[in-house]
Order: C-alpha cells, then structure tokens, then sequence
C-alpha cells in the first residue's frame, strides 16, 4: 500500500477504536473479542485496549464471560461460568444485533487487516484454525458472505468485495474515514473507465486513419487509371466526397451525400478491391486493361444506334 493508503486505513482505525459503547453489553462483547490480544498494533487499538481494561480483565478472569455476553442489556445470566477465550466464547446466536457489531468491531481491530493496494479492497480476520469456518458462518447470517481457508495454520476469513468490505465497515461502526475510501475507490474507477475510453477511442481513430489513407490511395490509383471514370455514380461521388473529406467518417459521408451509410461503405470497399486486385499485380497492367476496356467501350457506343447520327439515321460512309 502506498502512504496515503496506510495513512487512510489507520485514520479508519482510529475512527472505530474510538467509539465509545454506552450499553455494558456491548463494551463486554467488544472487551471478549480483544481478550487474547496481548500487544497493540497501533496507538488507536493501544487506547482502546487501556480504555476496556477493566472489562478484559474480567474476560480473562472468567467473570462475566457467560451466555449472557452480547445478550441485550437488562437480560438475566443463564449460566455464570469461565469461557474459553476465542470466537467460541461468543454466544452469536443468542446476543442481539447491536452486541454483534460491537464484537465485531473489536474482532476487526484485534484480528483484522484491511489493504486498499492498487485501488483493490482487502479485508480479512486472522483467527484459530477451527474458528475460521465458524466465523465465516456467522458472517453469512448477517449477510455478508466471506470466504476462509487455512493459511500456515491459521484461519483467515477473506473479503475481496468493496461492496462487502464497505458494508461491513459501515455497520461497525465508521463514517468519515469510510466516505474517504469510497471518495477514493470511485475515483480510481472513474480513471480506470476513462482510459479504457481513451484506448478505445484511439484505436478507432488509429483505424479510421489507416482506412481513410488506404482509402485516398486506392482513389489515386484508380484515378490515374481511369478505372474510377468506369464506375457508378454513388462509387464516384463517394470517391470525390472522400477526397474533399479525409478525416470525415462514413456517417458524416452518408450524411453529405444524402445516402446510407451501407452504401457509402460498400462504394469504399469496391474502390479498395478494385486497386488492390490486379490481373498480375502490376498497376501497368491496370492501365493497359483499363485503356483496352474505354476503347471497347467506344466501339459499342459507335456501333449503337445513338452513335449513328441524328434522328437514328446512319452516319454518312468515308
């Protein structure tokens, strides 16, 4: 992660380590979820574990570790009794939604780690082997599906998802420094789907270029060769309009000549078929043909009965 992404997750951190339950429950449930944490990773975990002191000595004591944790203010204690410290020790299934969260949000800054590297979102809890499944069942039931497996002997339960990531974030708990990461997560895919749209676009500018430019050569060829002189008028007009206007696009051609766009890109085709299909591959050869074919033509038009004179009668013999 880069500096402003290490700044902006501690800042996060700081921002959840700072809240300060008001119901016991949940500063009970949040002091079970750090009882085996020995050692701050950072200034906003340190102050929130001197802060549960109290609590988390009592955790570790075994007092007040029972299946009521997490059960709601004002509910009585089923059974008083030590728990074992870890994922297990916390009654999910009976403590109410508000003691989930707060669990959940000492879980995250015990045992959790978040990257945003590359503009991706990672989050995971690091736990005891067998807790990993567990865990990732429970999240299942609040509705956010993660996905565990079992790491040099530890259980990690993973989030790739930023949706996920920030939903859950949000629940626990954190506002400001969560709107940063959003900021910054629609940002870089503003960026990302803007250079996909400038490669695009500018591989279809480099095509229409390349095609235009095949385009005038053919019409040059076909021109000196006296070839283009043959063909129909839309193939002409199409060649002319091309000529005037390289840089124009078939649409803009249509547009101008009043036809569609179909036809536009038909006539340029044939144009481009045309000079680059010679007999044998000399140009030469085009000429020749295309001089044989105008004097052929001649002859027929002579031998017509519009080439014999007015009123269709003959012409007069030499």
């Amino acid at each position: 992660m880069s500096g402003s992404d290490r700044d902006l997750v501690l800042a996060l951190r700081a921002e959840l380590a700072a809240i300060d339950p008001s119901r016991p429950c949940d500063r009970r449930a949040e002091a079970l979820a750090l009882a085996d944490v020995r050692a701050a990773r950072d200034g906003p975990l340190a102050r929130l574990l001197l802060r549960l002191a109290r609590e988390r000595a009592a955790v570790r004591a075994g007092e007040g570790v029972d299946r009521s944790v997490g059960a709601g203010e004002g509910e009585a204690s089923s059974a008083v009794g030590a728990s074992p410290i870890g994922i297990a020790a916390f009654d999910w299934a009976s403590s109410s939604d508000h003691c989930r969260l707060a669990w959940l949000r000492g879980l995250f800054l015990g045992h959790g780690s978040l990257s945003l590297s590359g503009g991706r979102t990672h989050l995971e809890f690091l736990v005891a082997a067998p807790d990993a499944a567990l865990l990732a069942g429970w999240l299942g039931q609040a509705g956010l599906p993660a996905s565990w497996r079992i790491r040099r002997g530890r259980g990690v339960v993973t989030w790739k998802n930023g949706d996920l990531v920030g939903t859950f974030l949000r629940r626990i708990g954190a506002t400001g420094a969560l709107l940063e990461v959003e900021a910054r997560q629609v940002s870089r895919a503003l960026r990302g789907d803007l250079n996909r749209v400038i490669n695009a676009e500018s591989a279809n500018l480099q095509r229409a270029v390349g095609a235009a430019g095949r385009q005038m050569a053919a019409i040059d060829e076909l021109t000196a060769s006296g070839e283009l002189a043959e063909q129909s008028y839309v193939v002409r007009s199409v060649a002319e309009a091309r000529r005037e206007t390289p840089e124009a696009t078939l649409g803009e051609l249509a547009e101008r000549l009043g036809i569609q766009r179909s036809a536009v890109q038909r006539a340029l085709e044939r144009i481009e078929r045309l000079a680059m299909t010679p007999d044998d591959g000399d140009p030469a050869s085009r000429r020749t043909r295309a001089a044989g074919r105008a004097a052929r033509s001649a002859v027929v038009a002579d031998r017509s009965p519009a080439g014999r004179g007015p009123a269709g009668m003959g012409r007069p013999l030499a």
